[in-house]
């Protein structure tokens, strides 16, 4: 099918093409209600990238011309959803950080993106570079807008740079003045997130020589008043921030803290069910899980590695005791960049298999994201959106089908209930920004 007038800088009026285009749904999945609405009819503005309005499929929907010309897009055979590393299975991080060059890193990115994209994923959050400077913030310039000059997710990126042969992971900040200057330099360099790397694993990188001390536990890495002026430097310029944190006394301070989002969330030592109600329900934190990483980690492994056993037990384990405590405020990401980018499906499909409903998985997926996302103090931006100009991706709501909503659109083929793995793999529509990128399966651009 040859999609007319895709481009929202194209002039459509000149044409006779109207600057909308229609999605005729099969089902359309409401993240709010949990239900998926039949036979929908989705109006996108193809000049300000927003839904326009949503409704059911009327006999003037299927106007033949329309529906020929590609002005309809007909996906009533699928249910539609709202919806830098490369992975350690391939290279090691010491060899990405010290071996492959920027320039190499940063094409491989584009790669990435473009894999991300078509798994049915238009919006990320990278949290790091791991040693690539601030590449990130020139390669979400060329993802995002109208117009990317790459096709991928939007982003939302991080400058943050462990230390092999001068290059390191992540930035330093000790004390407290040092911890708010690296936070303002970060800002100040375009971040859209901080990233704290709360608690690690101190002797990590000894694993070659000293293997015992390399797998310590891992320890706090900052102190309250450190992480509470990172939080708070950041929180006053309008930043979120996000915090690796798998220990239970790091992560109840972070709570009190006020952090924004907590990754991993898991340790050795089991979380007490006290802790977890609290990172579950929390009215400000958002928990990302991350099952995927510690599951291909044990994949990894190839099932020898005790301590990555371990981890993938205890995660598995923690993840399931939450869902009987009851989880609120969560968002689906798996860490993606320790295993292969186009796999991002995987955190959902592990949910589902330690016992989360597939519906609830869904709408952490897409509304949750956005919950987790969203800019602080975020306002609707009021726009004519059928024609206004196409806002910034940070002005943009994503994760539900809804007038004023960012046009970004899945549609999958498949039974969720009867096969949530197949389905979910098998993507056949992406709509990011009202822009079409695939189209029965295959790429469009």
């Amino acid at each position: 099918m040859t999609l007319l007038c895709n481009d929202p800088n194209e002039s459509c009026q000149a044409s006779g093409i109207s600057d909308t285009q229609k999605i005729l749904a099969g089902k359309l999945f409401n993240p709010r209600s949990l239900q998926f609405l039949p036979s929908q009819t989705i109006i996108v503005s193809k000049k300000s990238g927003l839904i326009i309005s949503v409704s059911g499929i009327t006999e003037n929907d299927l106007n033949p011309s329309e529906l020929a010309s590609g002005q309809t897009v007909d996906l009533r055979h699928l249910t539609v959803l709202p919806v830098f590393l490369h992975s350690y299975g391939k290279v090691s991080w010491n060899d990405q950080n010290t071996i492959e060059s920027l320039a190499e890193r940063t094409i491989r990115a584009t790669v990435h993106a473009r894999k991300t994209l078509m798994a049915g994923f238009t919006t990320v959050r990278d949290l790091g570079t791991e040693g690539a400077a601030d590449a990130d913030i020139a390669l979400r310039k060329c993802l995002s807008g109208p117009s990317p000059l790459i096709p991928g997710p939007k982003s939302s990126v991080n400058v943050n740079q462990e230390g092999i042969e001068g290059v390191t992971g992540a930035e330093v900040a000790d004390g407290v003045d040092g911890c708010i200057r690296a936070v303002r330099r970060q800002i100040g360099a375009g971040a859209d997130w901080i990233k704290i790397y709360a608690n690690y694993r101190f002797r990590s990188r000894m694993e070659d020589v000293s293997p015992r001390t390399a797998r310590l536990p891992s320890q706090t890495t900052f102190s309250t008043l450190e992480m509470q002026h990172m939080i708070d430097t950041a929180h006053a310029h309008g930043v979120k921030v996000a915090a690796h944190a798998t220990g239970t006394e790091t992560i109840a301070n972070l709570l009190e803290l006020g952090i924004d989002s907590i990754e991993h969330g898991s340790s050795l030592t089991p979380h007490p069910d006290s802790l977890l109600r609290l990172l579950c329900n929390s009215s400000k934190t958002i928990w990302v899980p991350t099952l995927a990483v510690h599951y291909k980690l044990m994949e990894f492994g190839s099932g020898k590695d005790a301590l990555a056993n371990q981890a993938w037990k205890v995660a598995s384990e923690t993840f399931k005791r939450a869902l009987q405590l009851g989880m609120e405020n969560v968002a689906c990401g798996g860490d993606t960049g320790a295993f292969s980018h186009g796999e991002n499906a995987l955190e959902m499909k592990l949910m589902v298999k330690l016992g989360a409903d597939w519906k609830q998985v869904l709408r952490w997926c897409t509304l949750g994201g956005w919950n987790c996302i969203r800019p602080m103090n975020w306002e609707t931006v009021d726009v004519d959106v059928a024609n206004g100009i196409p806002l910034g991706d940070h002005d943009q709501r994503f994760g539900c089908v809804e007038p004023g909503w960012a046009a970004d659109l899945i549609g999958v083929e498949g039974n969720f209930e009867k096969d949530f793995d197949g389905t979910v793999d098998n993507v056949q529509f992406v709509m990011k920004s009202a822009r079409v990128y695939k189209m029965e399966g295959r790429e469009v651009v």
